[in-house]
């Protein structure tokens, strides 16, 4: 992109900050309700470690990259610019907004969208991040078929893990719940594992074994190896949310203690005019076909505003006295056309009313 900084402070209607599922949705339908937008990413999607995307009619196993390939190609078809680059804030300017980003650049808008997502904070076991994505899961409707009658482990982080396996043993007869750090589960627990047949595990684990690029066990403090290929864990989802930390919005605790989010209403409107938010950063556990799908209803929201914004302007031009204008040459061949028009206007009534009055 070569546009100057000033031009790029001036023109927007919306500027949307991240360009992941979400992000990419709203753009789309915002260009196509013929909206001046920028998208501005970094290129860094949380689920780009996975093999494929799954839960998305007609798109399941589809590669990630390849989804967000195919979305910005369908952003710029519609008019909409995508921008690669980190935000590093953003700020209210009278009704406007400007982002600013680690090039210099400055990007200003009517309307503020944030889709920046969310980091897994993952537990500190030696190789678990780098198998994260692949081997290491936390959604079983993501993930769970491609692991389907496999050894699976689930290691316990806080009162979600026994949830978690329970459901990771609709997938598979052989679960095996490490126990880690996290305290004992509760009797009525206890008996929901025994009555589903989870092996349960004493001991923190300590590290994975890996073979041929493959999960192929887990290691405990005391030594012993436990053969599994999949290990389930629940990180803990923390909002990306620092653009909207400038603007005054703080992030909210999830009731479970396992995430922050930036609460929003059902449209991904946050409370701060002009500024929604949508995909994991206001929803945690969103799939990717939830991602998209709050991306689009954030995107008509905000659409609405400014219909309703510029048909506001629009009534209040239309009843406003006529203002007066200083002497310009145009002004001066403006009001000769007019005079003469009134003129022949009233010659021609005064022929009508001539020819009138002979009939």
């Amino acid at each position: 992109m070569t546009e100057s900084n000033e031009r790029d402070v001036a023109e927007m209607d919306v500027v949307v900050v991240g360009g992941g599922a979400a992000g990419l949705s709203a753009a789309s339908t915002l260009a196509r309700a013929r909206r001046s937008v920028v998208v501005i990413d970094s290129g860094e999607p949380r689920n780009a470690p996975a093999a494929g995307v799954h839960g998305y009619l007609s798109r399941d196993g589809l590669p990630p990259g390849e989804l967000l390939r195919a979305g910005r190609e369908e952003v710029a078809g519609y008019g909409g610019r995508i921008v690669t680059d980190r935000v590093t804030g953003a700020r209210r300017t009278g009704e406007r907004f400007v982002v600013d980003t680690d090039s210099g650049r400055s990007f200003g808008a009517r309307r503020l969208l944030v889709t920046t997502g969310l980091v897994d904070e993952l537990p500190d076991v030696p190789r678990l991040r780098e198998r994260w994505g692949r081997d290491v899961l936390h959604c079983p409707y993501c993930h769970g078929w491609e692991v389907r009658d496999a050894p699976i482990g689930v290691l316990a982080t806080g009162p979600w893990s026994v949830h978690q396996a329970l459901l990771f043993r609709q997938w598979s007869p052989e679960v095996t719940f490490f126990l880690h750090t996290a305290g004992d589960p509760t009797e009525d627990q206890w008996e929901q594992l025994a009555a589903r047949g989870i092996a349960v595990v004493d001991g923190e684990v300590v590290g994975l074994d890996v073979a041929d690029d493959r999960l192929a066990g887990v290691r405990l403090a005391s030594g012993t190896r436990v053969p599994v290929r999949a290990l389930a864990v629940v990180p803990r989802f923390e909002a990306r949310s620092a653009v909207l930390t400038d603007l005054g919005l703080t992030n909210q605790e999830h009731p479970q203690g396992v995430a922050s989010f930036v609460e929003t209403d059902a449209s991904g409107f946050t409370g701060l005019a002009g500024v929604w938010a949508a995909g994991n950063v206001t929803d945690p556990t969103a799939g990717v076909a939830v991602a998209v799908a709050s991306g689009m209803q954030a995107a008509a929201a905000i659409n609405a505003d400014l219909v309703a914004a510029d048909t506001a302007a629009a009534v209040a031009r239309r009843t406003a006295p006529p203002s007066r204008q200083a002497f310009s040459p145009a002004v001066e061949a403006a009001n000769c056309a007019r005079v003469l028009g009134d003129r022949r206007h009233g010659i021609a009534s005064v022929a009508g009313a001539v020819r009138r009055s002979r009939d």
